[in-house]
């Protein structure tokens, strides 16, 4: 038995070694990568993905423009309410909301611009960062140009529904009868589509960052929703994963600073 002691020694030493050289080749491999970026960007959220990238912007310096640093402030004012109006006020704005609905089932009476311009301003009062309001909104009331964006959504969402999702999405989504099918993007009359600029672009045609582009137009899409609500809007939410260039120039949004947020909503109305 002990003649065999030095040989698993011997073993466990070469074991050990090759163990150690393919650790120090594999970390010796991921610092070579180009891509490779150890740095801390905390303006992207990984899980969103937001595609700001400050890097790519420091590599095409040329292309992007000096941030501005005298900018005008509109001064700050506020009501303060007594305490028992904003309990009152709270309490009958929560109660407006719980009544917010996703309706599939829309009528195509028709609505006043005017209440869509007013919601789509108050959309744009939300917070993004550095202020680069990182959003563009397309109102749509064209019946053929509805039919189109039916026809691209419906596309993709069967993709969604047979394979994109798998199964137990799908079945998740059973309760609520939902499948690829959206004849309500026909018969609503308005559709407002909101689409996240990846960046923009300056006077003088250079670049500008925008920070939590994702989150901020999400943020957006949120108070739009809200603003629907108080006007007794009825809406229908939905959301795409494909075809962003399709929709992109079927409605003629801005050229290469915008692209289609996942988060974008298509908006109906019902009778007030």
């Amino acid at each position: 038995m002990f003649f065999l002691t030095p040989v698993l020694v011997a073993v466990l030493c070469i074991l050990v070694v090759w163990i150690f050289k393919n650790t120090d080749r594999n970390i010796q491999r991921k610092k070579g990568e180009p891509g490779a970026r150890t740095e801390s960007r905390p303006w992207v959220d990984e899980d969103l993905r937001d595609g700001t990238d400050l890097h790519q912007a420091e590599e095409d310096a040329d292309e992007w423009q000096e941030s501005e640093e005298n900018v005008e402030h509109i001064p700050f004012s506020h009501t303060r309410y007594p305490e028992k109006e904003m309990t009152k006020r709270s309490q009958e704005f929560y109660e407006l909301l719980n009544k917010r609905r996703s309706v599939r089932f829309i009528c195509n009476e028709q609505i006043p611009m005017e209440v869509i311009d007013n919601v789509i301003k108050a959309a744009g009062t939300a917070p993004s960062g550095a202020h680069t309001e990182p959003w563009t909104f397309v109102v749509v009331k064209d019946p053929d140009v509805k039919h189109e964006i039916r026809k691209i959504v419906e596309e993709e969402e069967e993709i969604n529904y047979m394979k994109r999702m798998g199964h137990r999405w799908v079945t998740d989504l059973k309760k609520l009868r939902t499948n690829w099918i959206k004849e309500y993007l026909d018969t609503a009359p308005v559709l407002i589509l909101v689409f996240k600029q990846v960046h923009g672009f300056a006077a003088n045609g250079k670049k500008k960052v925008h920070y939590y582009n994702e989150i901020s137009v999400s943020i957006a899409c949120g108070i739009l929703l809200a603003a629907l609500q108080v006007h007794k809007g009825v809406t229908a939410q939905h959301q795409t994963s494909g075809h962003p260039i399709c929709l992109r120039n079927e409605l003629g949004a801005p050229r290469g600073s915008v692209r289609l947020s996942p988060f974008r909503f298509t908006v109906e109305f019902a009778a007030l």
